[in-house]
């Protein structure tokens, strides 16, 4: 199957800076910024296209173990995110880091990247290593996140330039190696430092070749449940939900007799569904009573988001409307479209499904999961009102009573 891996990666690093923005208080868009500084440099130093392209996916997801770092440092309490500053344990964020990179198509070329994006040049960094002993990619990486965060801007003038630069100069063979402050200055003089501002994405997606590459299933399946496990850690509550409705859509796609691309479309939907979420605070997301009519309002914004987010993917509209239809309803009532049966595909009715089963069925820290007869009892309920089609209700019934 054919995906437009690093748009996807792109697109989901939406998610991502969401939660950097809202956790940690870094700039919009500081993952693709990081990305595109680290692309202008590896551009000097001769860089073929795929290792272009690796090191734009590596910095775009630099940070991907943030929420499973923050929940280990804070005890699950996102509150205290802000209170870490500089933590002293950034080597846990490299490790974990670095074991979800592996699941990835690309990650062989791009090994030990993330696990030392945190070294300092002087070897003062989580693992001692000195510049000498850790990929250029890393040192790159490194440079573009720390200035970004220094910086803390989302316009760039002349005086954030000058205060960069006078940053890298005192932190030159200490935080940096020399090579790569040098690369910095080639690749930004003034006129190219003033492109960083909020419009810079553009550039970004012109300069690197988003090629469709050929995925088998489990490369498929490694890189849906990559996203899954970020989004699913937006929350503690949900911390396998996304991977699981992945699971229910493959295997509803395989007892129709869908074809095995299909299938695998459908994982991938199942998997990215609920990324919208990330735009949700957690306090409503983990609120284990009923929601008020305005913090519902809220939450129902999240399939809007999932659209919005999967659109930026190329050749991705029928796994996007799959993934983002999931709340909608045969009578029109659902979100966040309103839409009618006419309008609702079988897949995306299927998905419809699958996430209210599993929901249903699934143990949750202020309610215990229900049986496979007692979930259905409440989803036939939902196909008498119109709301769900009977006729694959009766299927799922069929295929999910294991």
């Amino acid at each position: 199957m054919k995906l437009d891996f690093l748009g996807i990666i792109g697109a989901c690093s939406y998610a991502l800076d969401c939660v950097e923005e809202e956790i940690v208080d870094v700039t919009y868009k500081h993952g693709k910024r990081v990305a595109y500084m680290s692309l202008c440099m590896a551009k000097l130093l001769g860089f073929s296209e795929k290792q272009l392209q690796n090191i734009v996916c590596c910095a775009i997801l630099h940070d991907n173990a943030l929420l499973q770092y923050i929940q280990i440092e804070c005890n699950n309490d996102m509150t205290d995110a802000k209170k870490l500053g500089n933590p002293k344990k950034l080597g846990v964020h490299c490790v974990i880091g670095e074991n979800n990179m592996k699941i990835l198509p690309m990650y062989k070329e791009v090994e030990n990247v993330i696990l030392y994006h945190h070294e300092n040049a002087d070897g003062t960094g989580p693992f001692l290593k000195k510049y000498s002993e850790i990929p250029i990619e890393a040192r790159i990486i490194h440079l573009c996140d720390i200035l970004d965060v220094f910086c803390h801007v989302n316009e760039f003038d002349e005086s954030v330039y000058n205060k960069a630069i006078k940053y890298l100069d005192e932190n030159t063979n200490t935080l940096f190696d020399e090579e790569v402050v040098n690369l910095f200055k080639q690749a930004f003089n003034l006129e190219n430092f003033l492109t960083l501002g909020s419009d810079f994405e553009p550039k970004l997606w012109k300069e690197i070749n988003r090629s469709m590459l050929d995925l088998d299933f489990n490369e498929i399946r490694n890189v849906a449940d990559f996203f899954g496990v970020i989004i699913d850690y937006k929350s503690p509550f949900t911390s396998h939900h996304s991977k699981e409705v992945a699971s229910l859509a493959y295997k509803m796609a395989k007892y129709l007799e869908m074809s095995e691309e299909e299938s695998l479309k459908m994982y991938l939907a199942g998997a990215l569904h609920d990324i919208g979420k990330v735009v949700v605070g957690n306090e409503i997301l983990e609120k284990p009573g009923k929601l008020t009519d305005e913090e519902f309002k809220i939450m129902k914004h999240h399939a809007a988001y999932t659209y919005y987010i999967l659109s930026k993917i190329d050749e991705f509209k029928e796994i996007r409307d799959w993934a983002s239809f999931h709340h909608e309803r045969l009578d029109g009532s659902g979100y966040p479209f309103g839409k009618k049966e006419n309008e609702l595909n079988v897949n995306e009715r299927i998905m419809a499904i699958v996430d209210i089963y599993q929901a249903l069925t699934d143990d949750r820290p202020y309610k215990k999961g229900m049986s496979h007869n007692d979930a259905m009892k409440i989803i036939y309920d939902m196909a008498d009102k119109n709301w769900l089609d009977l006729n694959l209700v009766k299927k799922a019934d069929a295929c999910l009573n294991i």
